[in-house]
């Protein structure tokens, strides 16, 4: 009888023993998803916002889809530079990735994107603004006519100027060349912002000078390089991307190139700080970009059913209300425009309407594009 309590206690013991390495190999099972996204582009606050007068009560969003999916652990890298992105993409595997539309073309141009599952998108399919697919995002049909089938849309903007309106006035003018001129302008040495991007550099030069932004003439290409060399060499304008938005608020920046997102970023920043939001304004020029980015699998994905959890769990009226609180960009989720302040919403520098739409221009990309931009890139950035 002692012997068979002996050999109880001995069971029970090995039994505690055995139960919380059981509870260590279950959670290390769990499956990893690799997200790589831009920086600042995401909720991750668990704070109440203010945002243009309405409250919202925010989250991290990334710890909130791990409880949401306990199967997935979230890895979460940023970029702020689609090239950047697109030369990682060859040596490391990322499951979900979120860049720009002329990137997601470019990307299905090389076939380095899978199509998605949209029966497991039932958020994205519910959701999603119509007008986004009213957007012609390629020259070539056959893309233009599939991006949608390989990317979804997480938020876009537009790409204007932002602006000190206490040291610069009023620019009531849309016509690119008035609105881009102080970027040129020696007298405010120092004092310019430009995004480390080559898209958004080369098409603003174009753009002030009256081109396309997608031009491929050799001699508008070599005006755009030179006018942005001289640029850097008389104006030396501070180059970064997220760093950018607290140079407008401290007002070491009077101007800059904006994607319409950060300047809302900018203006909640000064409220926060007891300053007047409306001293940073933002102009949208007649031909600038429209700017979508997008939840794309690349074609190396080892999780594709975590990476459409993960895009779907982002199109939820809750999480994606708190990304547009946070973030700032234009939404893509109708129920979300619901909530936003009206405002917002109504701003077509923000969410143009369909006739300002026909105005603007993505950035394309084909083979001839891609190269002679990255060559005009590689020049600048040795000067």
């Amino acid at each position: 009888m002692k012997k068979q309590v002996k050999w109880l206690v001995l069971l029970l013991a090995a039994a505690i023993l055995v139960l919380p390495l059981a509870g260590c190999q279950s959670s290390s099972k769990r499956q990893k998803v690799y997200v790589y996204n831009w920086g600042e582009y995401i909720s991750d606050s668990d704070d109440s916002f203010t945002f243009f007068g309405q409250t919202y009560q925010l989250s991290d969003v990334r710890k909130d889809f791990e409880e949401a999916y306990p199967q997935y652990e979230l890895e979460y890298q940023t970029f702020d530079d689609n090239e950047k992105m697109y030369a990682k993409l060859d040596t490391q595997s990322y499951d979900v990735i979120i860049p720009s539309e002329y990137m997601v073309t470019r990307l299905i141009r090389e076939d380095k994107l899978q199509q998605l599952d949209f029966s497991q998108l039932p958020n994205v399919e519910a959701y999603m603004d119509p007008r986004l697919k009213e957007i012609r995002y390629s020259e070539d049909d056959t893309i233009n006519q599939e991006i949608l089938d390989y990317a979804v849309p997480y938020f876009y903007c537009t790409v204007g100027l932002i602006y000190n309106r206490d040291v610069l006035g009023t620019i009531d003018s849309t016509d690119p060349h008035d609105v881009w001129s102080v970027l040129f302008d020696k007298t405010y040495n120092g004092q310019i912002g430009m995004y480390n991007s080559m898209r958004e550099s080369i098409g603003v030069a174009l753009n002030y000078l009256g081109y396309s932004l997608n031009s491929v003439a050799a001699d508008q290409l070599e005006a755009a390089k030179n006018l942005l060399i001289q640029q850097r060499k008389e104006v030396q304008p501070i180059v970064g991307v997220d760093e950018l938005k607290d140079k407008y608020v401290s007002g070491e920046l009077v101007a800059g190139v904006a994607w319409s997102g950060d300047h809302t970023v900018v203006q909640q920043r000064l409220e926060a700080a007891g300053e007047d939001p409306d001293v940073m304004q933002y102009v949208l020029p007649e031909g600038s970009n429209i700017s979508v980015d997008m939840m794309c699998i690349p074609k190396n994905a080892q999780n594709v059913d975590g990476a459409l959890a993960f895009i779907n769990y982002m199109y939820d009226t809750e999480v994606a209300l708190k990304n547009a609180v946070y973030v700032g960009y234009s939404s893509p989720q109708t129920e979300v425009l619901q909530q936003l302040p009206a405002v917002l919403t109504s701003n077509v520098n923000y969410y143009p309407d369909e006739s300002l739409l026909k105005t603007m221009e993505v950035y394309e990309s084909t083979d001839e594009i891609d190269k002679q931009y990255d060559e005009i890139w590689q020049v600048y950035l040795a000067n």
